[in-house]
Order: C-alpha cells, then sequence, then structure tokens
C-alpha cells in the first residue's frame, strides 16, 4: 500500500513538473481593424493556477487582465477597455506549447460582433 502511494504521489509531482510557466514577457502579431497587423505584449505572472498582468496593444496602454486561469497547457483570460461610451470585453483563450502560444480572442461589446481571431505570441528574451 505504501509503495502505491508513493508511486502515485511521484506521478502526481512529474505532472505538475511538466505543467506550462507561462510568467515572462511574450509578444505577438495580431490582425486588427481591415487586416492592418498590431504588436500586443502580454505580460504574464504565474501563481499556481492563478494568472495576473497585463496586456499592451499600443493604444490606450496595458491594461490589467481579469479572471486569468492557467489549467495544464491551457490559459485564459479577459480584458477589458472602454472608448467613450463604448466597452469592449476580450477573452483569450490559448495552448501553450514550448515558447509559443496559441491564442483565440473573442470579443463582445463594441459595435457589432466580431469574429474569433487566432494569433502565436512567442516568450520575448
Amino acid at each position: 500500500m505504501r509503495k502505491l502511494l508513493t508511486g502515485a504521489l511521484v506521478g502526481i509531482f512529474a505532472i505538475a513538473a511538466f505543467a506550462a510557466d507561462v510568467t515572462g514577457k511574450w509578444t505577438a502579431e495580431v490582425p486588427g481593424r481591415g487586416g492592418n497587423m498590431t504588436t500586443q505584449t502580454f505580460n504574464l505572472k504565474q501563481d499556481g493556477a492563478k494568472l495576473t498582468g497585463s496586456v499592451d496593444a499600443g493604444r490606450g496602454g496595458p491594461v490589467d487582465i481579469a479572471d486569468g486561469k492557467v489549467d495544464g497547457e491551457n490559459v485564459s483570460f479577459t480584458i477589458t477597455r472602454s472608448f467613450g461610451d463604448n466597452t469592449i470585453k476580450q477573452a483569450f483563450k490559448g495552448k501553450v506549447s514550448g515558447s509559443e502560444i496559441k491564442f483565440t480572442r473573442t470579443m463582445e461589446g463594441g459595435q457589432g460582433q466580431a469574429p474569433p481571431v487566432e494569433f502565436t505570441a512567442k516568450k520575448a528574451n
């Protein structure tokens, strides 16, 4: 019984050791209006399953992320931006693979519903 428990604990710790650690600076070229590409910087801080940080798209400066989560190789968070009377909530869901995160961004609010946008962020050195 003791060997079984020890083996189970070793397995759990091995899985935890291979979980993604997304702490750091990430950059991505993200398609914007009219197909124009914009550089976005993601400054992420992981504490276990909790994810905090900011997104900076240059326009309006950095915005703090909310509802940030890390679950294995999956990350998710939202940001909310206000432009005059318009409030736009962007939801980011990504999958970590080495030094890349493949994101899908969806938007709520603003003027009309924009289609989801896919892009890849790369870890900055």
